[in-house]
């Protein structure tokens, strides 16, 4: 399994006409299986890649919590990451954002079984909720403080990813589970129909695509204008949808200031 994970980070595609290009690693939140987010983010690098003149390659960690500690290093040069961690890596590591989801705000969700006992907040006091990991936003951050601000009682049990909550719940093997609307569409047909959501939080500004000050500014702007460009050609229009984004527009850091509003204080 282990070899196998390895083996997928370090896949890339071929860029003959790019054989001079300076090559940046682009880090993805492990919010899903590392090979499912290869199928769904590879396709969009080689295309950014392509009409920017410069390769970026995917990379994933095993866990959110291992991400966390790749971007604390600064380790990726561009880096999609959630809302959270943007506010705490911007500051700590030096990353700045250049793109954001357009025309969306990211919600968290609390998904149960269908058909189960469960069809209130009230229901699940004193139950047994999967989190993906401490600091994902909207899915654990979000969704915890649901449940502090109803005085309701829970024991958190984390999974490691987004794919993770959703299965052991329609398995039955938890009571319920956080998580968010775009990962939620985007899981397996054989879970998701096993599956309801029971609550929804408020919007808040969603991921956002960062890049290390290492980067050399116009290198950035090449990148950030071909993530751009993607939603105004059908082809790649279609890769976006993959991930349940219309297009991409450019962001910058205040953009986040409704998440440092919160107060979130988990990482440091």
């Amino acid at each position: 399994m282990a070899s196998a994970f390895k083996t997928l980070l370090a896949c890339c595609f071929i860029f003959p006409s790019l054989s001079n290009a300076e090559t940046y690693s682009f880090g993805i939140v492990p919010q899903q299986s590392a090979s499912k987010l290869a199928a769904l983010w590879v396709p969009i690098l080689h295309q950014v890649s392509t009409e920017s003149g410069h390769k970026l390659i995917f990379k994933t960690a095993k866990n959110i919590p291992e991400f966390e500690k790749k971007l604390a290093e600064g380790e990726y040069d561009f880096s999609y990451m959630n809302p959270y961690h943007y506010t705490v890596f911007h500051k700590l590591s030096n990353y700045n954002a250049i793109l954001k989801a357009k025309d969306k705000r990211i919600k968290g969700i609390i998904v149960v079984k269908k058909n189960s006992p469960y069809k209130r907040l009230e229901d699940l006091s004193n139950q047994t909720i999967a989190f993906p990991s401490p600091a994902a936003f909207a899915a654990s951050i979000l969704t915890q403080s649901a449940f502090k601000q109803h005085n309701l009682n829970i024991t958190p049990k984390y999974v490691s990813s987004h794919d993770s909550v959703y299965r052991n719940v329609a398995k039955g093997r938890l009571a319920a589970g956080g998580g968010v609307i775009r990962t939620f569409k985007n899981t397996e047909a054989s879970i998701k129909d096993q599956l309801t959501v029971l609550w929804t939080s408020d919007g808040f500004t969603p991921h956002a695509i960062a890049a290390h000050e290492r980067v050399p500014s116009e290198d950035v702007k090449d990148i950030q204008k071909s993530f751009i460009n993607l939603s105004s050609v059908e082809k790649t229009k279609k890769l976006l949808a993959k991930i349940k984004l219309k297009g991409l527009e450019s962001a910058q850091n205040s953009d986040w200031d409704d998440v440092r509003e919160l107060k979130i204080e988990i990482l440091k």
